[in-house]
């Protein structure tokens, strides 16, 4: 396998609406250091990718008003490496972009789907999980998905129930998917052996994939086959004539919930996907009551259990709550039982019905 045939595609276009009001429309959590690291998790991606593929091979879709924050973030990053959303449209059309664009530029080429957005913990068994994947979609006409090995019943991650009989000594067989169980099904899911978590994280040869948007997607595939300017300075202004005919799906429901050829690498390189306030409380540093805190003016009586954010000029004094979520910014105050915290969504959906766009 050469490296010169190995390309990432991280991608970089969501808002983070769970993250709110932290993240907001303008600047989403992609770009915030939402952990106090001192780098943002769109740095920390990009940093991680390097040791795998070759820096031009890097690219990040994102949508276009991202752009320059994207530029300032990685100054490295090449514009060409930049592929700009004409508009939203979750991630099969992303996935479908990157395919056809990258099967002009090299056919041979085998390509890593990844968020933007996670935390890995060992990034040497990273490294060593993805450039297996890499090898073997270069040889095998198969999809590959990592993951993870669930650690309790989670409500906010999609499932992956694998064959227990290895395809090889690393690859499994997917038989099902399941989005956001019931906290009962998850505990079920748990105790069974033979789920993991779906890591959002892909593997696959262009080819392979093109093939299979063709199978099962269709209409998208005729619309990325019919843009004849891929890696041309009209490249853009071609794909933003066909963008708004594409339809909103997923990877996951458009793609690998059907396809006969997906398999999966149970993982364990420590992974989050950082995704919630809950999932940020968990991977942060904690006081003897159990309570996270960012901010440098923050006071605590008798509360416990609780993710607290705040700006760092202003003293916020909290008292009396258990298990809460309570983010401050200069315009939004947030308190949010933390247990309820998979609602923050429709509580944004619910200010923009009543206040607009302006706190988004």
């Amino acid at each position: 396998m050469s490296l010169k045939n190995n390309y990432v595609a991280i991608m970089a276009g969501g808002i983070g609406s769970r993250f709110w009001p932290e993240s907001r429309n303008h600047y989403p959590k992609q770009f915030l250091d939402i952990l106090g690291t001192g780098k943002s998790l769109i740095q920390w991606t990009y940093n991680r990718f390097r040791n795998i593929c070759p820096v031009e091979n890097i690219f990040v879709i994102t949508n276009e008003q991202y752009i320059d924050t994207l530029k300032a973030q990685i100054p490295e990053l090449q514009d060409q490496n930049i592929l700009s959303e004409p508009s939203r449209k979750n991630t099969a059309p992303c996935a479908a972009y990157i395919a056809h664009k990258l099967l002009q530029l090299n056919p041979d080429a085998n390509i890593i789907m990844s968020p933007a957005d996670h935390l890995i913990f060992d990034e040497r068994k990273f490294e060593r999980d993805i450039i297996d994947a890499l090898d073997y979609v270069s040889k095998n006409t198969v999809l590959v998905t990592l993951g993870i090995k669930p650690t309790r019943p989670d409500t906010g991650y999609g499932y992956i129930q694998f064959e227990t009989g290895s395809a090889n000594d690393r690859f499994y067989e997917v038989r099902t998917f399941t989005e956001k169980p019931s906290h009962e099904l998850a505990a079920t899911f748990i105790r069974s052996g033979d789920f993991l978590w779906n890591s959002g994280i892909f593997v696959w040869n262009v080819k392979t994939i093109v093939d299979n948007i063709q199978h099962y997607l269709p209409e998208l595939h005729e619309i990325f086959s019919s843009v004849t300017d891929y890696n041309t300075p009209n490249e853009y202004a071609s794909l933003s004539k066909v963008y708004a005919q594409c339809t909103n799906i997923s990877i996951d429901y458009g793609i690998m919930e059907k396809a006969k050829n997906v398999q999966v690498i149970p993982s364990y390189f420590g992974w989050c996907d950082l995704g919630t306030w809950n999932s940020a409380y968990d991977n942060s540093d904690k006081d003897y009551l159990g309570n996270a805190v960012y901010g440098k003016n923050v006071m605590i009586i008798d509360s416990s259990q609780c993710m607290i954010k705040a700006p760092d000029e202003k003293l916020l004094v909290l008292q009396g709550l258990e298990n809460f979520i309570v983010v401050d910014t200069k315009d939004v105050l947030l308190i949010c039982e933390r247990n309820r915290e998979q609602q923050i969504k429709d509580y944004v959906a619910e200010v923009k019905r009543n206040k607009g766009d302006r706190y988004l």
